[in-house]
């Protein structure tokens, strides 16, 4: 009966491409108590999960993938669909609240910027605003934003997912560049098969920005040796500037450029050497300038790095098969370690530009996913072209969406209900409300973290950037730590927090209605003498105490408003 009626091998194909993509998703469901990573854990985002459901979501999904993996795609206007998709995908997680606490370090940045304009920004930064690791540009640009759009959190959530869904055009474009269309095309969808990114690209952080101007920057580069201009190596100069003041991170990733003169070299060394000549001098000059006129806060930076940073990197680092495997889709990854073989097999050197970063992040241990963001467009044209050695395209086609498909279900349906109902969502929520209560002003107060060694203070700005009222907050100096304690804690910074000025503002001084918020980590949490006092002429509005019991740092949110005839 097999030979009356044989399978077409594009059938076959189909089905074991589908059998393998949910067999990689159970075997990791299974296995997922090896993830390790420190936000999205598969052992917590699916705690609560019907396996079952997943799979039959996975099911339609494979049969969606094998329609569209018919359809040829748009080369006219691959850009632009890739844009536009990306950031469709990329902009349902706007609903989630800012679930990593060092947005606060970004936030209180930029809203100096805001308030106290541009020149303080650059005459106080590292100074009278606190700096901590973080180098100026990306904060200087969210400050830009709130000063020339308002404040408001939707203006940021733009902002870095155009910078997200202007990554995966730079990855389809750095592709083109080096090779083909189609080996560009491919990588920007798969950027999409990495689960853990969606989750950054909304939340007020340097992460996402930095990736869009490490892509921009090799682009930039690639384009000024290949084909030189006033324009392209200027764009090249000054996105490299870029870079260097995004993240300190990004310095060691920039080893890349050595690598695209060696292959561009080859090419046409003499226009080669004079055009990286000229953008190093140009950009340099930037550089310097900069970095001489805040030497002593970069150089204390730098020092500090490699003091604490570095050792700390140890404690607080993720494996890589949790970054690989759970963290990035399985066949992606597989699909990037085919692809060395495949350029070595090709002597390929131009493979040598994207498959750099990968190889500096194994050989020197990089185990925090976080640090390697700027990595993934290069991860992504890896397995593209190590796709290419399938000559059948549609079965290229369908490996890609299975992946992609699969991912998105892990983010939709596991990393967002998740993100949604951690503490972290107390202050989006408290804010919100914030915003809708008959009040001009809310004073703000914190409690001592009972499960955390993190200063309490750093929820302020959080919710500050929920809300649209006026904050006031009198930073407690009564619950600090020692010092030996601190210097060990892998939250040090929000110890090293100083309240900024525009929350130091006299309660009698203000003639218009004045909330009250209480943040604290337990519901049951006593209350001391002196806020019993403050809250007495008050009214208990609303409590917020959505807790997750995975994180020690909790922020349960209680609000009061002014009691009738009270006079408040």
């Amino acid at each position: 009966m097999g030979n009356n009626f044989p399978v077409p091998k594009n059938i076959q194909h189909t089905l074991l491409i589908s059998l393998l993509s949910i067999f990689t998703f159970a075997t990791l469901f299974i296995l997922r108590a090896i993830d390790d990573n420190r936000l999205t854990r598969w052992q917590w985002v699916f705690a609560d999960t019907n396996p079952a459901y997943i799979f039959l979501i996975l099911i339609v999904g494979m049969i969606f993938a094998y329609v569209i993996s018919k359809v040829s795609f748009p080369k006219r206007y691959a850009a632009a669909f890739l844009f536009l998709f990306s950031f469709f995908i990329a902009a349902i997680f706007w609903r989630e609240s800012e679930i990593i606490v060092d947005v606060s370090r970004y936030f209180t940045q930029a809203k100096h910027l805001e308030i106290y304009g541009i020149q303080y920004f650059f005459k106080e930064w590292g100074k009278d605003i606190k700096a901590w690791t973080d180098l100026p540009l990306i904060p200087f640009l969210y400050g830009l934003i709130f000063k020339f759009c308002g404040e408001s959190r939707i203006y940021i959530q733009i902002f870095t997912t155009i910078l997200y869904s202007a990554t995966v055009t730079l990855t389809y474009m750095i592709g083109k560049t080096l090779w083909n269309e189609e080996i560009g095309f491919f990588a920007g969808v798969l950027l999409l098969g990495i689960p853990y990114l969606f989750t950054q690209v909304p939340i007020m952080l340097v992460d996402v920005p930095t990736m869009f101007f490490f892509a921009f920057a090799i682009f930039a580069f690639i384009r000024a040796l290949d084909q030189g201009g006033l324009t392209k190596i200027a764009l090249s100069s000054l996105t490299l500037f870029f870079v260097f003041f995004s993240k300190y991170s990004a310095w060691l990733m920039l080893s890349v450029l050595p690598i695209i003169f060696i292959v561009y070299l080859n090419i046409n060394s003499k226009k080669v050497i004079y055009r990286t000549s000229i953008i190093i001098l140009i950009s340099g000059f930037l550089i310097i300038v900069m970095a001489i006129a805040k030497y002593d806060v970069i150089s204390g930076q730098i020092a500090f790095l490699w003091d604490y940073q570095r050792s700390g990197l140890r404690r607080w680092g993720e494996s890589f098969p949790s970054t690989f495997f759970f963290q990035i889709h399985p066949l992606i990854t597989a699909a990037a370690f085919y692809s060395i073989y495949a350029a070595i097999k090709k002597k390929d050197s131009k493979y040598a530009i994207i498959s750099w970063l990968l190889l500096l992040v194994v050989l020197l241990q990089i185990k925090r996913i976080r640090y390697i963001i700027m990595v993934f467009p290069m991860l992504a044209l890896m397995a593209s072209y190590g796709l290419q050695a399938i000559k059948s395209r549609e079965v290229v086609k369908f490996i890609i969406l299975c992946s992609v498909i699969t991912s998105l279900v892990i983010t939709f349906h596991g990393y967002l209900p998740f993100v949604q109902r951690i503490s972290a969502v107390n202050l989006k929520n408290a804010g919100e409300f914030l915003n809708s209560i008959d009040a001009q002003n809310v004073e703000v107060f914190t409690l001592p973290q009972i499960y955390s060694k993190i200063n309490p203070a750093v929820s302020v700005p959080i919710l500050d950037l929920f809300t649209n009222k006026k904050v006031i907050y009198h930073y407690d100096v009564n619950h600090i730590p020692s010092k030996e304690q601190i210097e060990k804690s892998s939250l040090r910074f929000t110890w090293d927090y100083k309240n900024p000025k525009y929350y130091s503002v006299r309660i009698k001084d203000l003639k218009a209605k004045t909330a009250v918020a209480i943040i604290l980590s337990d519901i049951k949490q006593d209350l001391p003498k002196h806020l019993k006092q403050k809250i007495a002429a008050y009214k208990i509005s609303k409590v917020f105490k959505t807790s997750d019991k995975l994180f020690r740092y909790r922020t349960i949110v209680k609000v009061y408003q002014s009691a009738p005839n009270s006079g408040l």
